[in-house]
């Protein structure tokens, strides 16, 4: 093990060599078992004697941190050593940092109908192996563009071209680590602190809270059958996220004139819609409606999208559409950030594209889950405490509790509710299903757990008449 040690020129050299090494394994650096290296070779690199060295060493082997093995060396002790907190200290953070924290990861179930998990059994992988290894074998070890791997970029314009009909070429887009990272840049380089965000209700959880974390003033608009309803946007808003494909929780699609409405407030407020064309990709039912940015003619629609669903969260791609004007100063705001995904894997999936496996995956993916999808509506219409919402697409449905019906926890089942959606207004009672994370053949059980937690509470009792 190559440790550091720094001296100062003055003082016991020994027992700051003790104390270095001492620090180091308190505090994990050197774990137990690892070897140091022998005192010849410490004290030459020091440029003090070995006697000084080794003086340290006893001290700490005397103190049980180290132990010598006669002809291996010098190895920290396979005794565990309780590691030493960080300093407290007394920075805090924002005050608005005080309120967003991390969820807590919760372990596997047999039954998980959370949302946002694709099946990692459809993923090509052995394929996607095979990509990335020819590409960590040809590519370049230097820095890459900010916007992203050209061909990639090339590529998905062609994609969402052909798949979404949006109109982007390849210096429209701009490759992130994924949706989120696309939400953050944009909020970057467009809200100004106090700014007034307009955001679904229910919505997108991490957006409500990035544009938040940003600075902004965050405010949740109703949602209905035909999507956002724009009359009630405020008045202030100079920017509004949506998720008109397949509204985020709820799974309705934005109707046509509902669109129309919300790119003509745009124009006229001289706003910014985002779209986010979450789950777009899997649709299971009619022709979906074009998206906001194909209809767009003022140039006020960034279009986000992401890989996650399609293929898996862990590769961490996603990309948005911006209009000319806001390309540079996008392109500046990932530079600063991360400078840029990981070049082998955008290489990879720009192939991936290219040679068609994307296309093939996405009709196996969309065919088992529409299988899934159907399983669960036909089977949550049997029970009338249960009222599904329809949806044609993505990898989630929605169904709200009839009154006065509740949940109970039951083990081996993982749900989500749909007041975890709501930011503002009082919370509207339902389940949120992702079929991504269960097979088909573990669903019907799934359900009937579900079906047995169902409670229903009981009717208040009339009031006694006065006399």
């Amino acid at each position: 093990m190559d440790v550091h040690v720094t001296l100062e020129s003055r003082g016991d050299l020994a027992a700051q060599v003790y104390r270095q090494l001492l620090d180091a394994i308190l505090d994990g650096r050197l774990r137990s078992g690892e070897r140091l290296p022998p005192t010849r070779e410490l004290a030459r690199r020091l440029e003090i004697s070995r006697n000084t060295v080794a003086l340290a060493y006893d001290r700490l082997v005397a103190d049980g941190f180290l132990v010598g093995r006669a002809g291996a060396g010098t190895f920290v002790s396979a005794e565990p050593v309780r590691g030493r907190a960080a300093p407290k200290g007394v920075v805090l953070p924002r005050a608005i940092w005080r309120g967003i924290g991390t969820p807590v990861p919760t372990p596997d179930a047999p039954y998980d109908f959370r949302v946002g998990a694709p099946d990692p059994r459809l993923f090509p992988m052995e394929t996607w192996r095979r990509l990335v290894a020819r590409e960590l074998r040809a590519g370049p070890a230097g820095y890459g563009d900010p916007a992203g791997h050209e061909p990639l970029r090339e590529a998905i314009s062609r994609h969402i071209g052909i798949s979404r009909s949006v109109h982007a070429g390849a210096g429209d887009v701009l490759i992130t680590n994924g949706a989120q990272q696309a939400l953050d840049l944009i909020g970057r380089v467009l809200i100004e602190p106090g700014a007034c965000v307009a955001v679904e209700e229910p919505g997108y959880p991490p957006a409500r809270l990035l544009f938040r974390s940003l600075g902004a003033r965050v405010a949740g608009v109703p949602v209905d059958a035909e999507g956002i309803d724009v009359r009630a946007i405020p008045k202030t808003a100079r920017i509004v996220y949506v998720t008109p494909s397949h509204q985020f929780p709820l799974g309705t699609p934005m109707s046509l004139a509902r669109r129309a409405a919300l790119l003509s407030w745009a124009e006229r407020r001289r706003a910014v819609v985002i779209e986010d064309d979450y789950d777009s990709e899997f649709r299971f039912g009619e022709r979906p409606l074009e998206p906001l940015q194909s209809l767009d003619r003022a140039g006020r629609v960034i279009y986000v999208g992401s890989f996650s669903k399609t293929l898996l969260p862990m590769l961490r791609l996603g990309f948005l559409v911006a209009p000319a004007s806001l390309a540079p100063a996008l392109r500046a705001a990932r530079r600063l950030s991360d400078w840029h995904s990981e070049l082998p894997t955008q290489a990879a999936l720009a192939r991936f594209i290219d040679e068609g496996l994307l296309a093939r995956h996405i009709r196996k993916a969309t065919r088992e889950y529409a299988a899934r999808h159907a399983l669960i509506a036909e089977t949550l219409k049997e029970d009338e405490r249960l009222r599904p919402i329809p949806s044609t697409a993505g990898l989630h449905l929605c169904a709200r509790l009839a009154p006065g019906v509740s949940v109970r926890p039951a083990p081996g089942l993982a749900l989500e509710r749909l007041e975890a959606y709501c930011g503002e207004t009082p919370a509207q009672p339902g389940l949120v299903l992702g079929y991504g994370a269960i097979s088909k053949e573990r669903i019907p059980e799934g359900l009937r757990l579900l079906r047995r937690s169902l409670m229903m509470s009981p009717a208040p009792e009339p009031p006694i008449p006065l006399p």
